[in-house]
């Protein structure tokens, strides 16, 4: 049809003179013309159809002329033939509008050509009375040449535009006026068709004055028939969005009460953004509505959300830094964090950000969010420069008890290229109740920042801050106990534990109150208002911890109750009523197991003495160090022998154990590498120097600490910094719970509660690892005032240098000299073959191997390397050890290969396999072309030598029926040989717990020399003895004014030589009383029986700790004609001095 409906349109204009013959003759010829225009390819025509105006029964019905329809307009069966006057015409004719022309949409959609609603026209007919009478219809769609080509020569477009110009005054030619011209050609050309001349001049004068202000302006025209609503907003660019765009056409929607909507977007180079937007309302709805109202809504709704932000700051922080946080961070936020964030919570985002710009190190914020869903909980880390990386973070918050449900990471590029980083945490807590984050922010902030700076561990215990409602230090006094639990040889691994105190935070925090109300100095002092303060927060916490069985349980409340009034009574009291309430929530605990750590924890603060948590150098943080004080005697399960006080000091660095054998006791301090079971190596060290100082006046004590964070760069000088470091917070540890003395007034220290008598004797001494480290300790006695002064690390520089003087080897070297001796060698002037365990920097191992030229060193190792040299000749040898021993911090690696025998070298522990040349396999009597690093070790501990010397750290030798488990020393339990494998003659013990006390009965009894290592290297502690009770004597003559300082100094220098003397006279005369006694021993069996029982009887012999032999086997001894063996003799020998001393 479409030739036939292309005629009907050349009708229409040629008829149009007739049909509308009153029309102003200008309109009716830009009517013709647009007629015209339409069939110049403007118009796609689907349908045509012409339509009479009737009237029927006083009813005017708008009847379809029969056979008119063409296209889609063509008559069906189904095609309605009349109806009432409710269609266009009828509404134009009622209107009595002159002009001919009918230019809109329809309510139905194309199928054909493309989607979009169907362009109506109509051209209506005019009686002489200017009413309707007639209309003919087309339908169809205008081209995209129609909707590209200028407004200026469109018809009727044309026309309207000419008219809004002239009447909108402007100055042709003028800026403004060109400026007008510009907006009616970017008008949506529906919009220049569809609205008459009256609102085609209303929306382009109101977008003109746009161009200066750059604001939301919204134009709404309403179809002529009511069927839709076209709305244009303009906006300025930088405020259109998708969001925007959404928002505003939610807006109309809902104002237009819309059934369907289509919109355009127009964004060109013009500062304003249009969107247009069809609504047609529906059907039968009332459609009522403000313009401005609606305009300043959509305002409202398209402000930017950095213009939100401002208008926030400066309500929040005033107008001038208001416009400051404004202008620099403002537009610092990425397009993904105003996506995610309001403008309000961003302003408290921005008074983070400012802190760390301005040089905090760090912010936190946790809040929840405006509108929560599922528990969920937030967190922000705010920093410069670079974010926290995650596998940091998430173990930290996992450690807090918060399960990470996602993280953003938010990068803010603020003025002067500087970057800082907001990352966003979303969690969940691991707690089944609802958080206060008023009572659990702070605690978690400050627990959170703590662990990220390394002053706290990153661990399980950590979950009781938001568990237990604990600060992060009361969450370190229980890690702490942990730890020496750990020590202890408990059971139960530290996170089981942690979480056996998490599933139980009533119960911990029980703990907690226990310490406190034991150690906390206000207690008992405090004024009326704090302890009513300190009730209140007792009750709040434990009304929200007590759940389950313990909030059913009256007994237990009514204990509670007991606790919270106590909270206002003195020490005592408190404490009683902790213990009480602590009891009846232990009857709680259905696990067996569980009980028992909650018990252990109780039991270890019960037993605690003193404690440093409470010292703060005016911070109220406290040290990063917590010192405690125990009495052993009062910890059950403790391993023997019970040590009569024990100081265990923990940090996050480091850890540390001082064991005192009694009130008077002295011994050195080492830098163990047994971090899972350093108690237990200087438990032993501790027992075997018990027995080492029956020579002199205090009993036996011992200290060691292991560092935990070790320098992953640095080398060994970053090491040995590390180490200095922590040994020092482990003698200021030491030092802040112990008493001092003003002339004959013992001071306690301040700050510390003591449930103990006065003890202000302490004293240490150098040992492995820290031979240089007595200068250090000194000092830290210095800035403590302590009454001992230099005397209370013997060593240094104004002490004995006991590696100077090679004092420990020279004494053990006194007993190897003996065994030899009574082997018939002379060591000093005959060669004979050696294999040792340690290095030539080592005090003990370096001086020992310098003691005579005629050592021929095979083979040594230590923690590092492997040294074999099969064939060496004495004098190289010694020149090159001698080399290693004056070279500072040497190492096996620095030995001088062309100075090694063939056959030899040095490698590293670390090798997979170390190949073994035919001179080491003809020397150790192997077949085998090479071995592992451990195998070869173990085959050098059985290598057939003269001599075994040992001045490492480790245990290596044990009894062929003594488990590894029972030594003690884990590190080493795939290098230990049995005693009965030895194939060496002598074993000089310079280094301690080299061997088990087992292992040396074994190793003797099938023929082996040696003694113990308490007798061997008892030089150490008899040197350290002098110097200590010479210096305590001239500080007495330098207070008294008889010597100065210098003299002093001088004076105790002078006397070095006479204290070796002294020294090395008793190694001497111990070796020779055991050579003796080993001599009579068959004979006096019977005697040495009696004496062992004697011990026994009082108490002071445990028989199967020092593993002598029972009655029975003595018997079977003496009846084959065998006596005690010498390690067996030495121990008889000082505990004979012990009874003699007391």
């Amino acid at each position: 049809d479409w030739r036939a409906m292309e005629t009907r349109v050349f009708e229409a204009e040629k008829s149009l003179r007739q049909w509308a013959p009153d029309v102003n003759p200008d309109w009716r010829g830009e009517c013709e013309a647009f007629l015209r225009w339409l069939r110049d390819d403007h118009f796609v025509l689907l349908g045509v159809r012409d339509y009479r105006v009737v009237r029927e029964k006083r009813k005017y019905e708008l009847q379809l002329v029969p056979g008119s329809g063409l296209g889609i307009l063509r008559e069906e069966e189904r095609t309605v033939t009349s109806r009432p006057l409710t269609s266009l015409a009828e509404a134009a004719r009622k209107k009595r509008i002159k002009l001919p022309l009918i230019i809109t949409k329809t309510n139905a959609r194309s199928t054909v050509h493309r989607a979009g609603y169907l362009d109506y026209i109509g051209v209506l007919q005019f009686d002489a009375r200017g009413r309707t009478v007639g209309e003919r219809r087309f339908l169809g769609l205008f081209t995209s040449t129609a909707y590209n080509l200028n407004a200026m020569e469109t018809p009727l477009v044309r026309r309207r535009a000419q008219k809004t110009l002239e009447r909108s005054g402007l100055v042709e030619g003028s800026h403004a006026w060109k400026s007008m011209v510009h907006i009616l050609e970017t008008l949506p050309r529906d919009e220049l068709l569809q609205a008459n001349s009256a609102e085609l001049q209303e929306i382009a004068l109101g977008v003109l004055n746009l161009q200066e202000r750059q604001r939301v302006r919204l134009f709404i025209r309403q179809e002529r028939y009511g069927r839709f609503f076209s709305c244009l907003v303009y906006l300025p660019r930088e405020k259109f969005n998708t969001e925007n765009r959404e928002a505003i056409q939610d807006i109309l929607y809902r104002a237009i009460r819309g059934r369907r909507l289509d919109y355009s977007v127009h964004v060109a180079e013009s500062p304003l953004a249009r969107l247009h937007v069809v609504i047609r309302p529906k059907p039968g709805a009332k459609v009522e509505f403000d313009v401005r109202a609606l305009e300043r809504k959509i305002v409202e709704a398209v402000r930017s959300w950095t213009d939100e932000l401002r208008s926030i700051l400066i309500q929040k922080h005033g107008e001038e830094e208001g416009q400051r946080l404004a202008q620099r961070f403002c537009r610092a936020f990425p397009e993904a964090y105003k996506e995610d964030v309001s403008p309000w919570v961003a302003a408290f985002d921005v008074a983070n950000a400012d802190a760390v710009d301005g040089g905090e190190p760090l912010r936190m914020s946790l809040y929840r969010p405006h509108k929560p869903r599922g528990g969920i909980i937030r967190f922000k880390l705010f920093r410069m420069d670079q974010p926290i990386p995650l596998s940091h973070v998430l173990p930290m918050l996992e450690n807090l008890g918060l399960h990470i449900v996602s993280e953003r990471p938010y990068e803010l590029r603020l003025p002067g290229e500087r970057y800082l980083w907001c990352q966003d945490f979303d969690m969940i807590p691991a707690v089944d109740r609802e958080l206060n984050l008023d009572v659990i922010r702070e605690p978690f902030l400050n627990a959170f920042e703590k662990t990220l700076n390394g002053e706290t561990d990153s661990d399980p215990f950590n979950r009781l801050v938001i568990a237990a409602q604990m600060n992060w230090r009361q969450v370190k006094v229980l890690r702490a106990y942990c730890k020496y639990l750990l020590q202890t040889g408990v059971p139960f691994s530290a996170s089981y534990m942690a979480e056996t105190l998490a599933r139980h935070p009533a119960i911990a925090r029980l703990l907690v109150e226990f310490f406190e109300a034991a150690f906390d100095p206000r207690r008992g002092r405090e004024s009326a208002h704090r302890r009513k303060q300190g009730r209140k927060r007792l009750e709040r916490t434990f009304d929200v911890l007590i759940t389950g069985p313990l909030e059913r349980d009256r007994v237990f409340q009514e204990f509670i109750d007991e606790l919270f009034v106590a909270r206002g009574k003195d020490r005592t009291a408190q404490v009683e009523a902790v213990r009480r309430a602590f009891n009846r929530a232990l009857e709680s605990v259905a696990s067996l197991d569980e009980d028992r750590i909650l018990f252990a924890f109780y039991e270890v603060i019960k037993a605690t003495l003193r404690t440093s948590f409470f010292q703060t150098d005016g911070e109220s943080e406290g040290r990063d160090y917590i010192s405690f004080k125990l009495d052993s005697g009062e910890i059950a399960d403790l391993p023997r022998p019970r040590p009569y006080r024990e100081v265990w000091v923990y940090s996050p660095r480091f850890e540390g154990i001082h064991l005192r054998g009694g009130r008077i006791a002295r011994g050195g301090l080492r830098w163990s590498d047994r971090r899972e079971d350093f108690r237990t190596e200087v438990l032993g060290l501790m027992k075997a120097q018990n027995v080492k100082n029956t020579m002199i006046v205090p009993v036996g004590a011992k200290g060691g600490f292991v560092v935990k964070r070790p320098p992953e760069e640095g080398g060994r000088e970053a090491l040995l910094a590390e180490g200095i470091r922590c040994y020092q917070g482990f003698i200021n540890g030491l030092l802040d719970i112990t008493d001092n003395l003003d002339l004959n007034t013992v001071v306690p220290p301040e700050n510390v509660v003591r449930h103990d008598d006065d003890d202000p004797y302490l004293v240490v001494a150098a040992d492995k690892g820290t031979a240089t480290f007595s200068d250090t300790a000194n000092a830290i006695a210095a800035e403590h005032g302590f009454w001992l002064g230099d005397a209370f690390a013997s060593g240094g520089s104004n002490g004995y240098d006991h590696k100077g003087m090679g004092i420990t080897a020279r004494g053990a070297w006194e007993g190897v000299k003996r065994h030899f001796r009574e082997l018939g060698k002379d060591i000093q002037r005959e060669p004979f073959t050696v294999v040792g365990i340690g290095d030539m920097a080592g005090d003990v191992f370096g001086n020992g191997m310098l003691l005579s030229r005629q050592i021929r060193l095979q083979a040594a190792f230590n923690h590092q390397h492997i040294f074999l040299d099969p064939n060496p000749d004495e004098k190289t040898s010694f020149a090159e050890r001698r080399r290693l021993f004056r070279k500072p911090r040497s190492s096996w690696t620095d030995y001088r290969a062309d100075r090694i025998s063939k056959g030899g070298g040095v490698w590293s522990r670390l090798e997979k396999t170390i190949p073994l040349s035919p001179e080491v396999r003809a020397w150790l009597g192997v077949e085998d072309k090479q071995m592992s690093p451990n195998a070869l070790i173990r085959e050098l501990l059985k290598a057939p030598v003269d001599l075994l010397w040992n001045g490492g750290i480790g245990t290596y030798v044990k009894a062929s029926d003594e488990p590894n488990a029972e030594v003690g020393d884990i590190a080493n339990n795939a290098l230990r040989i049995d005693g009965g494998e030895l194939r060496c003659r002598v074993i000089g013990e310079g280094g301690n717990l080299g061997v088990t006390q087992r292992g040396r009965i074994e190793f003797a009894r099938s023929g082996g020399m040696i003694n113990t290592d308490f007798i061997d290297n008892s030089a150490g502690v008899d040197t350290s003895d002098h110097e200590v009770n010479i210096k305590i004597l001239l500080n007495l003559a330098q207070r008294a004014g008889e010597v100065d300082a210098g003299q002093r100094s001088a004076l105790l220098a002078e006397m070095t030589d006479e204290v070796a003397e002294q020294v090395l006279r008793s190694n001497y005369l111990q070796t020779l009383a055991i050579s003796m006694m080993e001599k009579f021993s068959p004979l006096r069996l019977g005697s040495k029986k009696h004496f062992i029982n004697v011990l026994v009887d009082k108490g002071m012999l445990d028989r199967d700790l020092e593993f002598l032999p029972s009655d029975d086997e003595l018997d079977e001894r003496r009846a084959r004609g065998e006596g005690l063996a010498r390690p067996e003799l030495a121990v008889l020998l000082s505990y004979s001095k012990i009874m003699l001393y007391q």
